[in-house]
């Protein structure tokens, strides 16, 4: 099934799959769990449309690469072009909140990284950013205290909380406008709790902005 931005009541969004941005080490545990250092600003990077896959369906994961590891973010659907933005701006330009999946090549992430190397590699493959449908933004009172959660195979493996970022959603928006366009159809993954970690075919996932929005998926045999 081919990936289209859509709302918690099916209906499909008028919007373009734009590039998805992603936010790393935005939560402290997570950067300590892979000894990276704490960054003093926001690290951004970006997945293609390509990489998108609709989180409700069973997806895959790239076989003979090594660990595939799954890191769940809250994701913010842009509805509105945002360059050299402020908060306020930001706030009026979020067209919708889901989940997103950061899956990672670990292994070739970390042979990457040791020789100074970008990341795309672990990063962008086809499938490597499941989303789900979004809420729409009303239905979200407090982006600064949603509860994110991830459970293998009914074992709870991550379970943090936005109000655990080293630099909050709005201000994440602000600053990616920074340094480029953010445009309408694109999605800002806002970073991912501890405890991420390796998934195999067959896996059960079910993926949560707590009391929010829930989704069961697995990975494909």
């Amino acid at each position: 099934m081919r990936y289209q931005h859509r709302v918690t009541d099916g209906h499909a969004l008028e919007l373009p799959l734009g590039k998805v941005v992603c936010i790393g080490r935005n939560y402290a545990d997570h950067a300590l769990e892979l000894n990276n250092p704490i960054p003093k600003e926001p690290i951004l990077f970006i997945k293609p449309a390509t990489s998108v896959v609709p989180m409700e369906q069973p997806f895959s994961v790239p076989a003979g690469k090594g660990e595939v590891h799954f890191e769940t973010e809250m994701a913010i659907l842009i509805g509105e072009t945002l360059k050299n933005a402020d908060e306020q701006q930001a706030m009026h330009a979020i067209a919708g909140i889901g989940l997103g999946l950061d899956m990672t090549l670990r292994e070739v992430q970390s042979r990457l990284k040791e020789k100074g190397q970008p990341w795309e590699k672990s990063k962008c493959f086809d499938g490597a950013c499941p989303l789900s449908t979004f809420l729409s933004p009303a239905s979200v009172n407090d982006l600064t205290d949603v509860q994110i959660r991830l459970s293998v195979n009914g074992e709870v493996r991550q379970d943090g909380n936005s109000a655990q970022m080293l630099t909050p959603v709005l201000k994440l928006l602000a600053h990616a406008s920074e340094w480029f366009t953010l445009e309408p159809g694109d999605v800002v993954l806002t970073g991912t709790p501890a405890g991420v970690g390796p998934v195999q075919p067959g896996d059960q996932l079910r993926v949560e902005l707590v009391d929010l929005l829930r989704v069961d998926t697995a990975v494909q045999d």
